[in-house]
């Protein structure tokens, strides 16, 4: 949503006048100069851009980014397209474009996909560098999953974290007059609250959000990892172990039934239709109760995830965009990207998320989005407890693989279903090392 005037609209001034101070300290000619006046270059006539993205869980980031992508095309001369699929629908999209060598200039990056994809990849070397030179150096996890072999594959675009969304009033008639602090804490509430017909919700199928949300951060919370840093398998461990036994007891304890079904929009009607009562999910949840149900947004509040014997950890690979290597367009795509990017647009478009998304860069947890609603502010703090899919090894293709195929997800999803834990390592252990053989 655009910011408001009032307050708003003066801090946001007040904000883009130190951004517009700093890219212009940054830059001295040529293209970064033409990026400095904040004006987008000029192609020939009937060059194309062709943009492949996701179809956003909050649709004002979709119409802002479509309204930057088209005035875009009108400063440049470029005849841009933005073509929108389900999340779910990118990585055969992908995969089909890289193999025909046609299709979108620009396609989104979700994860470690720059890491499964490289050989398809363009290098983006030079944009990513000047956003990092401008901005400060880009959080850990969108750097790590975002370069393959010392090259950039993509240019690092947010975060999403994915915090717990929960029901203030419900948690504190269950005892909790604040949220949990650890998982032992959270499953005592989750109990009392299941008692009451008022479960947590969680999805186990095979959806690339909140699944792999839940099933890295609490491997990692319990002190567990798919491999070691050297990218050894060393999921059949005691921690691994007591995360699955942790989550099968929560699963009966604290959680809806229907979640072994459940994709990552599931959740989300769960909470709306006050079936549950919190749930791992980005702020999607709440700007849509504020928009259509306020009662239940004046209830709703957000959580950290909790810690474990491990400590803290959240799955967040972070977003990017990816110039395809078969591109005839890749210098107009490289200034489009580096254009967004720069902080006038970005700020647009960051606004128009209202809290969903974080900066690639630390630079931009000084946004005045994050002080107007402080239930928005454990979004804004999720991306120092991110890590990447493989951590504490590198985000590789062999993790890319890991994580398209669910290992981990089902790994709890079959204990759920009755394999016994200790099995269920053991087949994830399996999995795991035809993936990093």
């Amino acid at each position: 949503m655009a910011m408001h005037e009032g307050q708003g609209s003066i801090e946001r001034r007040a904000f883009l006048r130190v951004a517009g101070a700093a890219t212009g300290a940054a830059v001295t000619g040529g293209i970064p100069a033409i990026v400095g006046a904040q004006k987008a270059p000029s192609f020939p006539k009937g060059t194309k851009l062709s943009i492949l993205e996701w179809v956003s869980f909050v649709p004002a980031s979709d119409v802002e980014f479509k309204r930057l992508a088209a005035e875009f095309g009108k400063l440049a001369g470029v005849d841009v397209t933005v073509d929108q699929i389900n999340m779910n629908d990118l990585n055969p999209r992908i995969t089909s474009a890289i193999e025909t060598k046609a299709g979108p200039d620009i396609i989104m990056m979700i994860s470690n996909w720059p890491h499964l994809y490289a050989d398809g990849l363009a290098d983006v070397d030079d944009v990513a560098e000047e956003i990092a030179q401008r901005d400060g150096a880009y959080y850990e996890h969108n750097k790590k999953v975002s370069v393959v072999g010392n090259r950039w594959k993509a240019v690092p675009l947010c975060s999403v974290p994915s915090t717990w969304a929960y029901r203030e009033d419900w948690f504190k008639e269950a005892g909790a007059g604040k949220w949990p602090d650890t998982w032992d804490e959270l499953r005592k509430v989750g109990i009392e609250l299941k008692k009451k017909n008022r479960p947590m919700g969680q999805a186990f199928g095979h959806s690339l959000g909140d699944p792999n949300n839940w099933a890295y951060s609490v491997t990692w919370g319990f002190g567990g990892a798919e491999v070691d840093q050297s990218g050894k398998v060393v999921i059949n461990s005691k921690e691994t172990l007591e995360a699955v036994k942790f989550t099968v007891a929560f699963w009966k304890d604290c959680l809806d039934e229907g979640g072994l079904a459940w994709d990552d929009s599931s959740n989300n009607r769960a909470y709306l239709a006050g079936t549950i009562s919190a749930t791992i999910n980005g702020a999607s949840i709440y700007f849509v109760a504020k928009r259509q149900f306020p009662d239940i947004a004046k209830v709703t509040n957000h959580g950290h995830m909790p810690k474990g014997p491990g400590g803290r950890f959240y799955s967040i690979g972070g977003q990017g965009r990816a110039i395809m290597k078969y591109s005839k367009n890749q210098q107009a795509a490289k200034e489009f990207l580096r254009w967004f990017m720069d902080r006038p647009q970005y700020d647009k478009w960051m606004a128009a998320n209202d809290g969903y998304v974080v900066g690639p860069t630390p630079y931009w947890e000084k946004h005045p989005l994050w002080e107007r609603d402080p239930k928005l502010v454990p979004f804004k703090e999720a991306s120092k407890f991110g890590r990447w899919p493989g951590y504490p090894g590198a985000p590789s293709r062999k993790a890319s693989e890991a994580l398209v195929k669910y290992i981990l997800v089902d790994m709890y999803a079959q204990a759920i279903k009755g394999m016994k834990p200790e099995d269920a390592v053991k087949w994830a252990e399996g999995e795991l090392k035809k993936a990093y053989a």
